[in-house]
């Protein structure tokens, strides 16, 4: 096989890569594991296959060794590292630890190989002056091997959730520092110079071969302190790694004075050892610090730093440099090549960096969603222009001077219409959720009416924790200007809004704000707008001392929509006359799966749960908008036996903090069961130990507020001597506290306990018209779960009697003599009945708490006999 049709082909399998962690990113929220499978069709797919092929190109190169006759062994190691991912993905996504284990030992294989063959290449070589570049690559190689086996282990599952997150740091630090950085860093001391068409710089060797030694301590110090917890030894070795960096870089800096960045290539590779730079510094200071407890809030930002900003940007522009040489075909064939690469070079770089930089810094859940979407753009777009500088086109022509000039007034000017999308992103962003910023509304009483200035300025700091204001009450003397910074050092998202319409934006754990009160009159009431965070207890007192609130205290001079509800002006909360339980659902009421299938037989679960707010019917004619898991509520019923490890990522693409609770696990809750901000990502595993229907719901304040409003769901964990059925099914009871039409619940009617309606499965009286179904002598097992928040349940089904009885863990009747006709559950509990119909007909089924029953807690079970 031609140079040439070797190097199309393996960048065809690099860009096939490439494109397939780009759908996945996609489609993240349909793909189960999602976060992980880009993470690893980028780095074991995509960047292994690279590395595989241009290391050994390089140090063919650079060790000026003849290339062998034929391509074989090369070939048959990366055939044999792309089949390893593939089984990897494959045994991931099929929760068959099997098919991983054998991937994985594929992938060492490949490498080992790999590694050993640059060995003997480097021990049959005259010396070279780049020969530390060939021991950069052994170096990753070796390392990479540690690396898998730290994968299998996480693979095959571990009960402690302590340890599992020591593994994953030490296989994330030991893998791209390793790995995929000594190769990235070995390669540029080269290719740097190469891109920019300069010579090299004169301490541009002795610099990398001080380096090298820095950067392998420093990528085994930090998985060492990764595996054993300890925050400082990883703190020194991030140390050590950026000195590294520093010495390789400083000649490239040297280069770049000598001849600056011209083609995509060169600026995409710089901009990926700055966004590397930037993760490593972002990672190590919370570590030495002592602050490591908190790189969990922003794993998902360095993740994303690290691959997409540093790693994706280098592998594009090494890409887009060698393609076009390596394809062949002549000087002017490279430079129409080139030419066709660099097409909207500068609006590509721009879109994605600066897109990348909106999604890693605090932003709201819609900015981020709208910014993440240009990065992919922007990704999707370099990668076809790479798969299109492979294909012949005879009639280019390479671009003249005059093309060269008009080239650079096109990049300037398509960088500021890409940089203009960035904005109109954020611009749209927060013109879908103001409040995330702090939008305010102009208020109709201002707080300085009929007040004499002082001229004298109050400044005061109120401090969020849990969820109260500290202070509580300020007290400041009328005619005062008064500023109120707002500190959250909480773990949960809020804000401050006063009376007046001035407000904070949505504050994340750790940020802070400052409302410009101006002069104050009057005294002033404040709160946070957060659902539920009021009636919680988050209010703010403002007196003005000496004011005029006796004047100000008519009714037509109160402002509008502030009468003690979080709602805006208008709006009232739907009352029990407006609800039809016996009219048809709507077009759009999907009904809920009642079905159970079977407990799946692997013994590792992998979820993805994805935190939505969906405008929906929860009652004929009647829509609200609900908090979800995975966007129904109830959210996805999880199922498996004791002993099963569950492995739950879940996301919050919500407006507003949340978290979840697995009853299913015994766990301490600090980690696991913390709130997340918007756009953040929280893994939480645990070891199901015992058997039963277990509730997991939001965990965050007010958690009446969160579960009222759609945040639960239901893990069964079979009993070990749980005998198989005819017919099996699930039925999560929860009520609702209706809120204004599309708005959320009521915390009012939360608290003081009035629910509007009961329903099985989220919707009222659903199965009145999509009924479970039966066949005469056919034993029915149904699982009943009380979700609440507040109201419990007493399961009956008119007609039938139960021989089966499990309440919370424990059978309480099997079949003999005796019967039951009802199921009781506090809110909370759960168990299941079975039961045997003698006749065909239909079967109402129940909560006996009729007026619950009345209020949509009401079924159907069609029995019919056998054919």
């Amino acid at each position: 096989m031609s140079r040439s049709a070797w190097h199309i082909r393996t960048s065809a399998v690099v860009l096939a890569w490439l494109t397939a962690a780009a759908v996945a990113a996609a489609m993240h929220r349909q793909l189960p594991a999602a976060t992980w499978l880009m993470v690893h069709l980028l780095l074991l797919g995509a960047v292994t296959t690279a590395l595989l092929v241009w290391s050994w190109h390089f140090s063919v190169a650079v060790l000026r060794a003849p290339q062998a006759p034929t391509r074989r062994g090369e070939a048959v190691r990366i055939i044999t590292a792309n089949l390893g991912a593939l089984g990897v993905v494959a045994g991931v996504l099929m929760n068959a630890p099997a098919i991983t284990t054998v991937g994985a030992l594929a992938i060492a294989a490949a490498v080992a190989a790999h590694v050993t063959a640059l060995v003997i290449r480097l021990r049959q070589a005259l010396p070279s002056r780049f020969a530390f570049t060939v021991r950069a690559y052994v170096a990753a190689g070796l390392l990479l091997i540690p690396g898998i086996a730290l994968g299998v282990l996480m693979a095959r599952g571990t009960s402690d959730a302590t340890t599992y997150s020591q593994l994953l740091l030490g296989h994330v630090t030991i893998n791209l520092l390793g790995w995929v950085g000594l190769p990235i860093l070995g390669t540029l001391v080269t290719l740097w110079p190469t891109m920019l068409h300069t010579r090299l710089a004169p301490d541009a060797e002795r610099q990398a071969r001080r380096a090298l030694p820095l950067l392998i301590g420093g990528t085994l110090v930090t998985t060492a302190g990764a595996l054993t917890g300890l925050d400082l030894l990883a703190a020194a070795g991030v140390a050590g790694y950026l000195i590294g960096i520093g010495l390789t870089v400083a000649p490239m800096v040297t280069e770049m004075r000598q001849r600056p960045p011209a083609v995509f290539a060169s600026w995409s590779a710089l901009a990926g050892v700055v966004w590397l730079s930037g993760t490593l510094i972002a990672f190590g200071i919370p570590l030495v610090s002592g602050a490591a407890d908190g790189l969990s809030r922003i794993a998902g930002q360095l993740v994303a730093a690290a691959l997409i900003g540093g790693v994706l940007q280098v592998l594009l522009g090494s890409l887009s440099y060698l393609v076009p040489v390596m394809v062949g075909g002549g000087p002017s064939a490279m430079r129409r090549r080139t030419a066709r690469v660099d097409r909207a070079m500068a609006p590509r770089l721009v879109m994605l960096n600066a897109a990348l930089t909106v999604c890693v810094l605090p932003s709201p859940s819609a900015v981020r969603v709208l910014a993440s979407t240009l990065v992919l753009v922007a990704v999707g777009w370099t990668i076809l222009l790479i798969a299109d500088s492979l294909r012949p086109s005879p009639g280019d022509t390479a671009p003249t001077t005059a093309d060269s000039h008009t080239a650079t007034r096109h990049h300037s000017g398509g960088a500021v219409v890409a940089l203009a999308i960035v904005l109109l992103a954020v611009v749209g962003g927060v013109a879908y959720d103001p409040a995330a910023v702090g939008a305010a509304a102009v208020s109709a009483a201002p707080a300085s009416a009929g007040v004499t200035p002082t001229g004298e300025t109050t400044a005061v700091t109120v401090t969020i924790e849990g969820m109260r204001f500290t202070p509580q009450r300020i007290q400041v003397p009328a005619g005062n200007t008064l500023t109120v910074t707002v500190v959250n050092s909480g773990d949960d998202v809020h804000d401050l809004v006063l009376e007046t319409g001035q407000r904070t934006p949505r504050l994340s754990p750790g940020q802070t704000a400052t409302i410009d009160v101006g002069l104050v009159g009057r005294s002033l009431e404040g709160w946070c707008s957060v659902a539920g965070h009021r009636q919680m207890g988050m209010v703010l007192s403002i007196e003005a001392v000496g004011g005029t609130d006796a004047a100000l205290a008519a009714a037509d001079q109160m402002p509008a929509g502030h009468d003690g509800h979080d709602s805006a002006p208008g709006d009232t909360t739907v009352t029990a006359d407006q609800i039809d339980l016996m009219a048809e659902p709507g077009p759009d009421a999907a009904t809920y799966d009642p079905r159970l299938p079977p407990a799946p037989a692997t013994r590792v679960h992998r979820v993805r749960l994805v935190v939505t707010e969906v405008e929906a019917e929860v009652a004929p004619g009647i829509r609200q908008t609900r908090w979800t898991f995975g966007g129904t509520a109830p959210g996805p019923v999880l199922r498996g036996k004791v002993g099963d490890t569950f492995i739950v990522t879940l996301v919050n693409d919500g407006s507003i903090g949340h978290s979840i609770d697995f009853h299913a696990g015994a766990l301490a809750p600090d980690g696991p069961m913390r709130t997340i901000a918007p756009g953040e990502t929280l893994e939480y595993r645990f070891t199901a130990t015992r058997a039963g229907i277990w509730m997991y719901h939001c965990s965050t304040m007010p958690m009446s507020m969160h579960i009222a409003n759609g945040m639960f769901g239901a893990v069964i964990i079979d009993p070990p001597d749980l005998a198989p059925v005819d017919r099996e099914y699930v039925l999560v009871q929860s009520e609702s506290y209706l809120g204004p039409p599309a708005g959320t619940a009521s915390a009012e009617k939360i608290a003081a306990g009035l629910h509007d309606l009961v329903a099985f499965n989220g919707y009222p009286m659903q199965y009145d018209h999509e009924p479970l179904t039966a066949t005469v002598g056919e034993r029915v097992r149904i699982w009943v779960l009380a979700a609440g928040p507040n109201v419990g349940s007493a399961f009956h089904v008119v007609g039938g009697q139960f021989d089966t009885v499990y309440r919370e863990g424990a059978y309480e009747l099997l079949p003999g003599t005796g019967g039951s006709q009802v199921l009781g559950l506090f809110p909370a509990q759960g168990g299941f009945v079975e039961l045997v119909l003698p006749e065909a007909g239909t079967y109402p089924f129940v909560s006996h708490v009729m007026s619950d029953a009345e209020k949509g807690a009401h079924g159907l079970l069609r029995v019919t006999d056998a054919p």
